[in-house]
């Protein structure tokens, strides 16, 4: 199943909302119509280690010259630091919001002066890592921090797994709000 984002603009920030069983899916997705309209892309992981992102978006047709990311799981999943990548900052783990934040803006100010777009690729899983308050915080931080520098960004969520609460802060961050499966209900 398919889904039309709206002209995305430059400097807006979306939250993309989408099944728990279409999640993997619209981030493929995603990344495929990022890199079509010529966008640099910084992948922040908290869903998928860098391998296995990488192996994903490789097996999809999807070239990793543009993408960049930041991975959070990887080390706290091996136990040890993985060997370098040039690509890809290894965050010690989930619930390292300094080493995240810092990853973070070290990889935007690289990639100052070209077209970016961050991608998020979960904030259910951050759910299992720290608190709620947090999650709204850091989001909040990177919300923020793409503003300031110019950038676009899309945060994906899986709507049942998100308390109202934390749905309606995370609404308050972002430009537009893409629910796939309400549109879908409302096209038909």
């Amino acid at each position: 199943m398919s889904f039309t984002l709206p002209d995305i603009k430059d400097e807006e920030i979306y939250l993309i909302m989408a099944s728990a069983a279409e999640i993997r899916n619209k981030n493929i997705e995603l990344i495929r119509m990022l890199l079509a309209k010529d966008y640099n892309v910084l992948v922040i992981t908290t869903n998928q280690p860098y391998d296995i992102l990488k192996k994903n978006y490789e097996r999809n047709g999807i070239a990793m010259d543009k993408i960049s990311v930041v991975d959070t799981v990887t080390k706290y999943a091996i136990g040890h630091d993985h060997e370098p990548v040039k690509n890809c900052r290894f965050v010690t783990n989930p619930a390292d919001m300094t080493g995240i934040g810092i990853a973070v803006t070290e990889s935007l100010i690289g990639l100052k002066g070209k077209k970016v777009s961050l991608l998020f690729d979960s904030v259910n899983a951050m759910l299992i890592y720290i608190s709620s308050q947090n999650i709204t915080r850091f989001v909040h931080f990177v919300t923020n921090k793409l503003r300031l520098m110019g950038f676009s960004g899309m945060f994906l969520a899986v709507e049942k797994g998100l308390d109202p609460d934390i749905l309606t802060q995370l609404t308050t961050f972002v430009d537009e709000v893409i629910d796939d499966e309400k549109d879908l209900l409302n096209n038909r």
